[in-house]
């Protein structure tokens, strides 16, 4: 965001967002993995990764986008769009806006950068292709909900030109061996002469298993502070990934070898918290 010179649940209710509880998450055990090495975890994690990306580019989905200024608990400045990634007649991914109300954002405006990072990057994937980019680091393993994950933090090794990047932490279960949580930033924050700064809030990405065999992002949340050097504004966004369908097109897609059931998006395993 660029910087212009309890009621939570609350206004989660008002505003149309569910209303769930809290994940529960266990501590962090920094004990090494049994019978697999990180190494071979991002191997086969990387794999699963690039499976998800193909597949997610067969789907159609709503995303539903809200961006909030905050004075306190008061919300006295929103952006809110909804958009559908569907395909035309010639089975190219287009986007389709459904509904956005004039932005009543004071504090902070909306930049191409927002944008790009709410529609590409909060949805974070990691295939091999970008492993080399980035330091992994194992953690630990954790407990998310009924999920046992191996937990890993990864950074850039550099910023190479205008190209974006995700800094955080990574959940992976141990069963899929699929990223089913992310929580960090997309980086760097822009800051350029003049006083012209583009900063990013830190987010948690929940992703739901869909069709049983691919865990698609569902619902990211950002409660941060963004602080410029004339002030600091709070925020919050809330986004919604909504009714996945595979595009019934005569292209097959295919896990482990086996041929995906075209299905209607059945959720699985829920994100945790809303």
């Amino acid at each position: 965001m660029k910087s212009c010179v309890a009621l939570f649940l609350a206004i989660l209710a008002l505003c149309g967002w569910p209303v769930v509880s809290w994940a529960q998450e266990g501590e962090l055990n920094k004990a090494q993995p049994k019978g697999i090495t990180p190494e071979e975890i991002i191997q086969r994690f990387a794999a699963k990764e690039k499976q998800f990306k193909e597949a997610r580019d067969n789907y159609t989905y709503r995303q539903d986008v809200k961006v909030q200024t905050l004075d306190g608990d008061t919300v006295d400045g929103e952006y809110h769009q909804v958009f559908d990634v569907t395909f035309d007649d010639k089975g190219r991914k287009i986007k389709s806006v459904v509904f956005a109300p004039q932005p009543t954002l004071e504090r902070i405006m909306m930049t191409e950068e927002d944008v790009d990072d709410i529609e590409n990057r909060l949805p974070f994937v990691l295939t091999g292709d970008e492993i080399p980019e980035y330091n992994i680091l194992y953690a630990g393993q954790q407990q998310e909900d009924e999920l046992h994950c191996y937990v890993f933090d990864i950074a850039p090794k550099q910023i190479v030109g205008k190209k974006r990047y995700f800094q955080g932490r990574i959940w992976v279960d141990d069963h899929d061996f699929q990223i089913v949580k992310t929580y960090g930033k997309t980086v760097p924050d822009i800051r350029k002469k003049k006083g012209q700064e583009n900063l990013f809030p830190n987010f948690t990405t929940w992703r739901e298993q869909i069709d049983g065999k691919y865990w698609f992002p569902t619902y990211t949340r950002a409660d941060d502070t963004l602080h410029f050097s004339n002030g600091d504004v709070k925020i919050r966004e809330i986004v919604k990934y909504e009714n996945y369908k595979q595009f019934g097109s005569k292209s097959r897609i295919t896990y482990q070898g086996q041929e995906v059931p075209r299905g209607s998006g059945q959720p699985g395993q829920a994100p945790p918290p809303k």
